[in-house]
């Protein structure tokens, strides 16, 4: 291996995984020492954490007054779930995909409920489907953010206001960071360990009055998990959306997320999030631009994410190799970037095209993706003479 001048800057947090997410600035296991343990989380004070975390979450997010927020278990994935097979069967659906979490709801839908009227609209990664296609007379599942691909949807426009199904939105890797467009979204789901760093296995789920009608004038054909059930004898269980969770919540991770609350609302909410990761996004477009090896996995500008940002390699020598030679590429260039100490995990999702994934998020400081670049380019050569040399 070419020996190759290191530089100068490191950044000062190497954590830029896409989930679970870097912990905010300032974050110390001491803000959680009042955490309410060895007790009942049924008990008033309890209850009234949980309930701070569900009330708080849904100021910060801006979610409408008549909007419904609940504390669920199974990080994401588990909101999605309990979506999936409580609210879907009344309708006909459409099935977005275009990265693997996407592609994942079409398997539940498909093979697990197997329901019969399915339609699936899939684009490869890289692109979106054509939404203007979407039948919004029939139910609609979407990821607002690619998670796995770095593109998004652009906005809420191409979504109809006088829907008649529901709009059931996986917006774990988008809340916190993108605008999202409550009015046009009946369901969304997120977790705490995705954009703001909070801890992982709780994921919150978001329901609109037409939601909530619903789930109390339909009762799906197959049988649900305790888990999964937010109703009885046809009525919401309100409960579950002020604190009285369906299963046991971690106490600690209810204290580690109010505390990222406090840090979100220190430093402006919800503009300031959003501002924060637009700005580390730029600091990745700029070195982009500038750097010939890599580019957007993204097609679109307007697309791409602002949080996992996705790349790909386009230097001819990589480019041209099979597909498990370059994730082979991309194994070596991240190991030596995690030798280092200077970027852990940020390799694509093993489902995802050979490349990089890098959180960009606002618990990211714009100062450590700037240093990230610059060892990304060191990386890159060290990587690329090693295989020069071996061959």
């Amino acid at each position: 291996m070419t020996e190759q001048a290191k530089p100068a800057v490191r950044p000062a947090n190497p954590r830029f995984s896409s989930g679970p997410c870097a912990k905010h600035p300032g974050h110390s296991l001491e803000n959680l020492k009042s955490a309410f343990l060895g007790r009942s989380h049924r008990a008033a004070e309890g209850k009234a954490r949980l309930a701070a975390a569900i009330d708080r979450t849904a100021a910060l997010l801006g979610l409408p007054e008549d909007y419904r927020l609940a504390i669920v278990p199974a990080s994401d994935t588990g909101a999605v779930e309990m979506a999936l097979w409580s609210l879907l069967g009344a309708r006909g659906v459409d099935m977005l995909a275009w990265e693997s979490f996407g592609k994942g709801w079409i398997t539940d839908v498909v093979k697990q409920l197997k329901l019969d009227d399915v339609r699936l609209l899939e684009a490869p990664y890289g692109e979106l489907p054509d939404l203007s296609q979407v039948d919004f007379a029939r139910d609609v599942v979407f990821t607002w953010n690619g998670t796995t691909s770095g593109v998004r949807v652009p906005d809420g426009d191409w979504i109809a206001a006088d829907r008649e199904g529901l709009t059931i939105c996986d917006a774990t890797s988008a809340a916190f960071a993108q605008a999202l467009d409550w009015p046009k979204l009946d369901v969304a789901t997120f977790s705490w360990q995705k954009a703001l760093g909070g801890e992982a296995a709780h994921g919150m789920l978001a329901l609109s009055p037409r939601a909530v009608e619903r789930l109390e004038s339909y009762t799906p054909p197959w049988p649900l998990p305790k888990i999964f059930r937010l109703t009885k004898n046809g009525e919401l269980i309100e409960g579950v959306f002020r604190g009285a969770t369906i299963n046991t919540p971690s106490m600690l991770c209810v204290e580690d997320w109010l505390d990222t609350l406090d840090w979100a609302e220190s430093i402006g909410g919800l503009d300031k999030l959003m501002a924060r990761a637009d700005e580390n996004a730029d600091v990745l477009a700029r070195w982009v631009e500038n750097t010939p090896w890599v580019d957007f996995l993204a097609r679109v500008p307007e697309t791409r994410s602002n949080t996992s940002v996705c790349l790909k390699i386009t230097d001819p020598a990589i480019s041209a190799l099979s597909a498990d030679e370059q994730s082979a590429f991309v194994k070596r260039l991240t190991a030596l970037l995690e030798t280092e100490g200077v970027a852990f995990d940020i390799a694509a999702y093993r489902d995802a095209p050979p490349g990089l994934r890098i959180w960009a998020g606002a618990t990211v400081e714009k100062s450590d993706l700037e240093a990230l670049t610059s060892w990304l380019d060191w990386g890159f050569e060290q990587a690329r003479s090693a295989d020069a040399e071996a061959a």
